[in-house]
Order: structure tokens, then sequence, then C-alpha cells
């Protein structure tokens, strides 16, 4: 390590030693105070607060130890080497146990010694008040992030009730179709999201949307998503169309989700049910898991037909119908459901799902007391679930 600019304070009350180990110090490239007693010494300490304290300890009116103790309870980051006579080792052993950092024995012939115990004490001083601030700065660094993950926490509690707000109602019943969801929110803000509405009488449209990764970002880009999808339907309602086109729908989704910029891509499940004709209109743009169709006394999984929207442009998405039976059960998931669903390859979670779906037929509310997801707590992402059946 390089020379360390310091100030130090020399106290001993023979002149002679005092002098040499001043000139020798300073020819060092230290500077140097001096005084020629302990009172003296804790004086110049206190006016010019030096680096380091060379202390005799054997001194007449103050000795050396009562210096310590002053220094020491005053301040324990600097450097004290006390200097004794080898006949006194005891004065020694008190003044380590005092709090001093070093000594040395009278006479100090070999002043390198000196020199090389001063630079050590000033290095290990230096270390302590570099560790010091890091420390300060790294509470205060801790207390502002605390403040910030505070701050955060209100953000995205502000933003889960914006985005509860936006839901459809837990169950609607228009006769013969039941809509029901379940979600349980996970830690952070999240980019699950469905909906379902009435178009006309006998028409309903519904939908399943996970937004890619997770935080407020995630979470606009639902809110996004849910206006595209309303200005969609809209626009074709005013024209008396209650045939959504699905595919132009699900094509400008892609399109919009792209010129966007926010970097996220979605998977989505968008369907019509026609009640009057007994017909479901799909398409699924990735989403997974698959989800599962109990139709006819069997059950099924409908695969993706297309890739997820807001990652390539032109995009085609087909859409896909199915006659519908009155045992009719269409259930979808969020892929945060897999998470929780333990001890089971991906194979073994999908028969697990196809199983329940299946055999027991539970509703939403029985599937979710089924999977325990009301005990869940700090999921790492959304648990949403979807179900539509007739009767």
């Amino acid at each position: 390590m390089d020379q360390i600019e310091a100030t130090l304070l020399v106290i001993d009350d023979e002149e002679p030693v005092r002098s040499t180990i001043v000139a020798y110090l300073e020819d060092s490239g230290y500077n140097v105070i001096e005084a020629s007693n302990g009172e003296e010494g804790l004086k110049m300490f206190f006016e010019h607060q030096p680096d380091l304290i060379l202390c005799d300890l054997r001194m007449p009116r103050m000795d050396g130890l009562v210096v310590l103790e002053r220094v020491i309870a005053h301040t324990t980051e600097v450097p004290f080497i006390v200097v004794s006579g080898a006949g006194v080792m005891n004065d020694v052993v008190g003044a380590l146990k005092l709090g001093a950092s070093d000594y040395l024995f009278k006479p100090v012939n070999d002043l390198a010694v000196l020199e090389h115990s001063v630079k050590r004490n000033l290095e290990r001083s230096l270390l302590v008040k570099q560790n010091k601030i890091y420390r300060e700065d790294l509470e205060k660094t801790n207390r502002e992030l605390t403040i910030h993950l505070d701050r955060l926490q209100l953000d995205m509690q502000a933003g889960r009730v914006v985005q509860q707000q936006l839901l459809p109602p837990k169950q609607l019943s228009v006769p013969p179709l039941k809509f029901e969801h379940f979600m349980v929110p996970s830690m952070y803000l999240s980019g699950d999201f469905v909906d379902y509405f009435a178009l006309c009488s006998d028409k309903f449209f519904f939908y399943i949307v996970d937004v890619s990764g997770h935080g407020a970002s995630s979470a606009m880009v639902t809110i996004l998503i849910k206006s595209i999808i309303n200005r969609f339907i809209e626009k074709q309602l005013q024209l008396n169309q209650f045939d959504i086109d699905l595919p132009s729908l699900v094509q400008t989704l892609n399109e919009e989700l792209l010129k966007s910029n926010t970097g996220k891509h979605a998977t989505v499940f968008v369907a019509t049910l026609d009640s009057s004709i007994n017909q479901l209109n799909y398409i699924n743009a990735a989403h997974f898991p698959q989800p599962i169709l109990f139709n006819k006394g069997e059950v099924s999984m409908i695969p993706t037909q297309g890739l997820a929207i807001g990652l390539f442009e032109n995009t085609q998405y087909i859409q896909k119908s199915v006659e519908i039976s009155d045992d009719f059960e269409l259930t979808l998931f969020s892929d945060g459901l897999l998470d929780v669903i333990k001890d089971k390859t991906l194979s073994e979670k999908e028969d697990y799902l196809l199983e329940k779906i299946g055999k027991e037929h539970n509703t939403i509310s029985e599937l979710a007391k089924e999977l325990q997801l009301e005990q869940v707590k700090d999921a790492p992402d959304d648990i949403t679930l979807l179900q539509v059946r007739k009767g």
C-alpha cells in the first residue's frame, strides 16, 4: 500500500527521544505534532484530531494509561501505540486491555520497526474507516430500498385493485350457460385475465389470457388486451354482427401488441358459444395448459392452433368449431396452476387434470377446493381457472 497521508501525535516527556521519533517520522513523509506531557497531549488530540497517537506510558503529571483512557472514551477509531520500558510489561498488558492497538519497548533503536508499526496501524485504521463508511452507505441504501419496496408494494396493490375491478363477476348464469372463474393472485402483479359476457340472448363470448412476465408492465398489457377486444366487439355489435370474427380479432390483438412496443407476448384462448345451435367456436393461440373439454361423455384437451400474440407479424389464426352437448363443460387454466400440482411430470400433471375433470366433473369451486388452491400463499405466478358449462 502507498504511503498514507496522516497526522501523527507523539507524546513523550523525554525531549531527546521525542525529537528523534518526530524527525524520523517527518522524514518518512508524515505530518507530526508533539507534546511533552499527557495533559498537553490530550489538548492537542482534541484540537488537531490526529490519525494516530504514539504515547509514552510513564510520564509525570498524567501517565500514558490515563491519556489512553480519555482518548478511548472519545473514539476507538484512532490507533494508539504505547511506548514502554522493557521492565514494565504489566503496564503494556493494561494498555492493550484498555484498547491500545500496538506497543513498542524503549529504547527504540530500530526506527524502521517504529515506522512499520505506524504504517500497519494506519492501514488497519483506514480499512476500519472504509468499512464503516461502506456499512453506513449500505444501511442507507437498505433504508432507501425498503422505502422503495414499500412504495412498490402500494403500487402493486393499487394495480391489483384495478385488475380486480376489470374482471367479470365470479359467477354468471345465463341459461342454459354458466360461467365461473377462480383466481389466486401471485405475490407480484401478473398477466392473467379472464372475461365473459353475452353478445345477445343466445350468443356468448369469453376468453382467458396470460401475458408473459410479471409486474406492472404485464398487468398493463392485460388492460390493453381487454380494451382492444372490447373495441373490436363493440364495432361488430354496432353493425348487428353477433357472429364474432375470431381470426380477425386475434390478428388484431397480435398487430396491436406488436405496435405497443412493450416487448410482451401473450397466450390467449378466445371463443364464442351459440346456444341456439349448440356450437362452440374457438381459437387457441398457444394457451397452456391446454383447455380441457368434457363433451358428449368424453374428455379431451384442446391443442393450440397458432402462435402466441405479440411475437411475429402476419401470423394466421384458424378458428375451430365443435358441436356441444347438454353435458358440455369447458375448463381453462393459466400455467400458474402447474406450479401447485406437486411431484409430477408435465405429462402426469395433464393426465391428473384430465382425470379430475373427466371423472369427478367438478365445478371450478370444487376443483379449487380439491387442489387446495385457497391455501396457496405467495404464489410465484397467478393461478387462474375459467369454466363454461351447459345445464
